[in-house]
């Protein structure tokens, strides 16, 4: 039977005038009480308390008034040995802006070319997996043939909503180390669904969230969040960063804002100072973003002064400021009935908005990369035109700003993805080459990548361990090899055996940089079965979430990228080469430093020593090839991972670190035919942790395993598969 606790409402003070709360019911049969995370429903206030960061507690009061969820204090007990109130009376926000998703006529091409018949069930299917779709872009005909399925767009398919709160109750558990409380009754234009507010022992960290579903078809969409009602006092202010990394702030000394004012803020924190302390507010660091063809900051943060308080929170923009990627603003996928999760952070203290932005920023260690000893932070496929530009430029020394960028977010290792393709291919592919041994360094590698889509089926790329010259024009009767008299060797590819050939010769690996959408939609199904496809050089395919964002998943490209890794397996189990991987990928064009690099560039540890050199990457090649490596977004890493023990007693052993709090690890398997998991709820550890998993695993059946770690904010990593022998 559910236990409810049910209070009479009363009138109660407000910050700034007379209230009465409601009745507030509250579902607690999930609850648990433990040290250091209570809840109590007193009155007509639910009063959860719980240890926060070292040294502190943290207190949030939460009542219900005319159906609106309600802050009604939040505080901090700090080493002062006092309770602090940081805000009292405040109210979230949420906003949407819904189009309509259509399946882009770069998905179609491939299909068509493959003789795939075009049908409504597979539009239906493949739409969620579009990259360059704009459902905001009105009527979004940019005469560069991407005239998306049933284009033009009208203004009647954009709606925008505020949510409406209808919260008549309230559900409160315990889950792990945290307290999830629930609040059913919530509008938010096509969605319906509750607010949920976590806490998590170990951390002033709060996270609210909108979690609605919509039985509409064909729903993308965005949202905002924020904190409004914060009074306006003389402490009072809104603080940041700009891109520029100088701190700005704004004091609410200005007329009152009829909409949103958008910040551009470093780190996508933006922070209000209020009279007791400060309040942080930052979105999940990679969940928020989908994909696009540059990282700009387009301006994550907002505040909006109203008359006699403020608002701020997190925020998208509305589409890309450079018009030449303005038909690719492609926003979240909502498929009809998933729960989506609309979600906003917020970090509270009694210090000033330098220690706030520092407590925020440690969730993501500073946007850099962490290096980890015995391995080289990796990252791959940036549009970045290295060898034209340098030659563009009169020299190959000029410094570009797209080096410099990545480099300070902690990647040691760069794979820029050039594609010279015209006359003077071999020329732009010499200053390519040259470009990289100019501008690596002791701590700092490029490695010159190319992407190519013909010949092998869909789009691929080919990394090599040096410099090497190669053209896709062979003719019958051309040698498959030839000397050049300036770049010496130099190779003639015309069909999938030749490049099988030349990657094999040169130890080269190839690896599909967007499988199953974009110009390899229905790749590498299609080939599967291939000679070259099934080659121990074909390692695999990119993972890069973003290309079709759902916010109801809970790992990192849930629907397209990992199931195709499982997949891959299944189809090579008795092929005798190496398990298929993942290879970590971006897929932006140029960027410099300001723009949000470390939101949009999943990376890939691969366990090296030293940076080998731009003329000799065999060790990196060799790491790749064998699966000695782990794809990351930042927060989680595995720098240890093995699986012990002989015949079918097996053990699986990681050590796993993590900021934002963790919620499960998995062993993921297959047989050859299906796939399935175990799965390790990990919401009892602490954030900011370490743990070594011991996971006994009965290999009885099984061809490969894999493991991965995912947190609360929906980041993760993963190791590589291996065979079950």
């Amino acid at each position: 039977m559910t236990r409810q606790i049910t209070i009479v409402s009363v009138a109660c003070l407000a910050w700034a005038a007379p209230a009465v709360a409601d009745e507030l019911r509250c579902d607690v049969q999930g609850y648990r009480a433990q040290a250091g995370l209570t809840a109590d429903l007193t009155e007509e206030v639910l009063t959860l308390t719980w240890n926060g960061d070292p040294g502190q507690q943290v207190r949030l009061r939460l009542r219900v008034d005319d159906g609106t969820p309600t802050f009604d204090e939040i505080a901090v007990h700090d080493t002062s040995g006092v309770w602090t109130t940081v805000a009292r009376d405040v109210t979230l926000e949420f906003r949407v802006v819904t189009g309509v998703r259509r399946m882009t006529e770069q998905q179609l091409r491939p299909l068509r070319a493959l003789g795939v018949e075009i049908t409504p069930e597979l539009i239906a299917e493949k739409q969620w997996d579009a990259f360059w779709d704009a459902p905001l872009d009105v009527p979004g005909m940019d005469g560069r043939g991407r005239t998306n399925v049933g284009m033009p767009r009208t203004p009647g398919e954009i709606q925008r909503a505020t949510a409406v709160w209808e919260v008549t109750g309230c559900t409160v558990a315990t889950k792990g180390a945290r307290l999830e409380v629930g609040f059913p009754g919530v509008r938010l234009g096509l969605f319906t669904g509750r607010l949920q507010i976590t806490v998590y022992r170990g951390t002033n960290l709060i996270r609210a969230e909108v979690v609605a579903r919509t039985n509409a078809p064909s729903v993308a969409y965005k949202y905002e969040a924020g904190l409004s009602g914060l009074s306006i006092d003389p402490a009072a202010r809104v603080v940041w960063r700009d891109l520029s990394n100088q701190w700005q702030d704004y004091q609410l000394g200005g007329a009152v804002n009829d909409d949103p004012v958008p910040l551009k803020v470093a780190n996508r924190i933006v922070i209000a100072e209020t009279f007791g302390g400060t309040i942080s507010a930052f979105p999940p660091p990679h969940t928020f973003f989908f994909a696009r063809e540059v990282e700009t900051d387009l301006g994550y943060g907002w505040y909006r002064k109203d008359a006699a308080s403020f608002a701020f929170g997190v925020r998208q923009a509305e589409g890309e400021e450079d018009p030449r990627y303005k038909a690719n603003f492609a926003l979240y996928s909502a498929r009809p009935g998933t729960w989506q999760r609309m979600a906003v952070y917020f970090h509270v203290g009694t210090g000033d908005a330098a220690a706030a932005r520092n407590a925020a920023l440690a969730f993501t260690r500073g946007d850099r990369f962490k290096a980890l000893p015995g391995y080289q932070v990796m990252a791959s496929h940036f549009h970045m035109d290295l060898g034209q530009r340098l030659l563009e430029s009169g020299s190959l020394d000029t410094k570009l700003p797209d080096l410099e960028a990545l480099k300070a977010a902690g990647i040691t290792i760069v794979s820029p993805t050039d594609r010279p393709n015209g006359d003077d291919r071999l020329e732009v592919l010499a200053a390519y080459y040259e470009g990289a041994r100019r501008h690596s360094d002791k701590n700092f590698l490029i490695m010159p990548n190319e992407e190519v889509s013909t010949l092998l089926g869909g789009h691929w790329d080919i990394l090599f361990p040096k410099p090497v010259f190669w053209t896709r024009d062979r003719q019958p009767g051309q040698p498959f090899v030839e000397r050049h008299p300036i770049y010496g060797t130099l190779y003639r590819v015309g069909s999938p055996e030749d490049v099988m050939e030349m990657v094999t010769r040169e130890n080269a690996l190839i690896y599909m940089p967007h499988p199953r959408t974009k110009g390899s939609t229905g790749y590498p199904d299609t080939v599967k079965d291939t000679a070259h496809f099934r080659h121990e050089r074909y390692r695999g395919v990119g993972w890069r979430w973003g290309m079709g964002l759902d916010l109801s998943e809970r790992r990192l490209s849930e629907r397209r990228v990992l199931p195709l890794l499982d997949d891959m397996n299944n189809w090579m189990a008795d092929v005798p080469t190496p398990p298929k991987q993942i290879l970590a990928i971006t897929e932006t064009y140029r960027k410099r430093p300001g723009d949000d690099i470390y939101a949009n560039n999943p990376v890939n540890y691969v366990k090296l020593g030293q940076l080998p050199t731009p003329d000799d990457m065999t060790e990196l090649i060799d790491a790749l090839k064998v699966g000695d490596f782990f794809v990351t977004s930042g927060e989680v890493l595995i720098p240890t991972y093995e699986v012990t023990g002989t015949g079918t007693h097996r053990t699986i052993v990681a050590d796993v670190e993590w900021t934002f709090p963790l919620d499960f690890v998995e062993v993921v398997w297959g047989d050859g035919a299906t796939r399935d998991r175990q799965i390790i709820e990990t919401t009892d550890l602490p954030p900011f942790g370490t743990h070594r998993f011991e996971i006994p695993f009965d290999a009885t059946g099984k061809r490969w395993v894999r493991f991965a770690a995912w947190d609360s904010a929906g980041n993760g990593a993963l190791v590589q598969p291996i065979w079950v022998e």
